[in-house]
């Protein structure tokens, strides 16, 4: 097996057995929903982004209830690419910098940032899970905020905050139908151990 065999092997293991991610996107999508909620309360913009710091932590949680629903598996010890999942997942750590400063700045935009940086996090993960899901809805979901959170409208924020949970239940059905795919032609003897 050459190493462009070996390395489409593992990551097609990653996607199967992970299932393409299902279950982080499906507890991000109760996330994103619970953020819509949030900013339907009759707060000013600095203290509803204040709440929305803390619906954000539900996100592991979530993810670990889905995981046990839909048999997921988040750790593979034999597979060298398994790592990279949980560090392009960190990166956008880095942007929050960013998104405190505009939390401190301009709280009205917090949440079409927060959006942004959640959409734009996606990209890596098209080639983590060899799906071009993650590519397309990534770009998706950033627009999107930007178009949708740039409005006058006092709603905006909650509308963006809605339109990335509607924007997750659609990536959610994209990657469950690339698993269905990839499910099809993955040969477990074939991922060298």
């Amino acid at each position: 097996m050459t190493s462009a065999q070996q390395l489409d092997a593992w990551r097609q293991e990653l996607a199967v057995t992970a299932k393409n991610g299902l279950n982080f996107i499906l507890a991000a999508s109760l996330v994103w929903a619970a953020i819509a909620f949030v900013w339907t309360l009759p707060y000013p913009p600095a203290r509803l982004g204040y709440i929305t710091f803390f619906v954000g932590p539900a996100m592991l949680p979530l993810a670990w209830l889905f995981s046990k629903v839909l048999r997921t598996t988040w750790f593979l010890p034999h597979n060298p690419l398994q790592p990279l999942g949980l560090w392009l997942n960190f990166a956008q750590l880095f942007y929050f910098p960013f998104l405190i400063f505009i939390y401190s700045r301009h709280p009205a935009y917090f949440v079409m940032t927060y959006g942004i940086i959640t959409g734009a996090h996606f990209f890596p993960y098209a080639w983590f899970y060899n799906t071009k899901a993650y590519a397309v809805m990534a770009g998706v979901i950033a627009v999107g905020c930007l178009l949708i959170g740039v409005r006058p409208a006092p709603a905006a924020p909650s509308w963006v905050a809605a339109f990335v949970a509607g924007a997750l239940l659609v990536l959610s059905g994209l990657l469950l139908g690339a698993y269905h795919q990839q499910k099809q032609t993955y040969l477990p003897a074939a991922v060298p151990a």
